[in-house]
C-alpha cells in the first residue's frame, strides 16, 4: 500500500488516492494513510455473519469513492462472485507467484516442494475463479539451493514492490486494457515482465 501511495505522489501520476480500506480495524496501515491525508476506513469482516454481508459492505464503501480501480495489497480475504463482478475489470490484485502455478496460500513453501528454479509474483485482474485473472505483469526471482521460505519469500517481496509500482503507472497513465479474448495490453510497452539476475545466491 505504501509503494503504491509513493509511487502516485512522488512521480507525479496523473491519478488521486481515493481512500485506503482494510478488513481490519486494527491495521497500521489505516493510520499510516490518514497521516497522509488520504480518507482510510475499516469494514471489519469480524463484524459480519457471512461473506455476502460482509462483501456487500465493502462494496458500498468502496463505491462511495466511485474509483477507477480497486488496488488489493495484502487483503488476505476472498472476495464473493458478486463483489468481484460488480468491479470486474478495475479490481487488481498481486499474488505471490507466477500464476497459474501456485495459486493460494503458502507459495514459496510450495516453490520449494515443487523444485522450482524460478518464483515469482504476478499482478493479475481479479475473477471470480481465485488467483486466476488476466495477467498485467510478473516479476521473477531465482531460487537457491539454500533457500527457505523466508528467504524466498524475501526475495520476491522485493520485486512485488517493484511490479505493481510499475502497474500502478500503466493504470494511472490509461495505458492498461483488456482485448476480446480477456488478454492484458498495455499500450507503449514492449514487455511487461521483470527478472532478478541470479547474482547473490547464498553461500553454501
Amino acid at each position: 500500500m505504501r509503494v503504491i501511495v509513493d509511487t502516485v505522489r512522488q512521480q507525479g501520476l496523473p491519478a488521486t488516492l481515493c481512500a485506503v480500506i482494510s478488513s481490519n480495524r486494527d491495521a497500521p496501515a489505516l493510520e499510516w494513510a490518514r497521516g497522509q491525508g488520504i480518507a482510510a476506513q475499516a469494514v471489519d469482516h469480524r463484524d459480519y455473519a457471512t461473506r455476502e454481508q460482509f462483501d456487500e459492505v465493502l462494496a458500498q464503501a468502496v463505491q462511495a469513492h466511485r474509483p477507477d480501480y480497486v488496488l488489493l495489497a495484502g487483503f488476505m480475504r476472498v472476495l464473493t462472485t458478486g463483489f468481484v463482478e460488480r468491479f470486474s475489470g478495475r479490481l487488481v490484485n498481486i499474488h505471490p507467484s507466477l500464476l497459474p502455478a501456485f495459486p493460494g496460500l503458502h507459495t514459496h513453501q510450495q516453490a520449494l516442494a515443487a523444485g522450482v528454479q524460478w518464483h515469482g509474483c504476478t499482478v493479475h485482474f481479479v475473477t471470480p475463479t481465485l488467483d486466476h485473472g488476466p495477467i498485467v505483469a510478473q516479476g521473477a526471482v531465482p531460487v537457491f539451493a539454500a533457500d527457505t521460505p523466508q528467504t524466498l519469500a524475501d526475495r520476491v517481496l522485493d520485486v512485488e514492490h517493484r511490479l505493481y509500482a510499475q502497474v500502478t503507472r500503466w493504470l494511472a497513465e490509461g495505458r492498461v486494457s483488456l482485448d476480446a479474448m480477456q488478454r492484458v495490453q498495455v499500450r507503449g510497452v514492449p514487455s511487461r515482465s521483470f527478472m532478478m539476475a541470479p547474482e547473490g545466491a547464498p553461500a553454501d
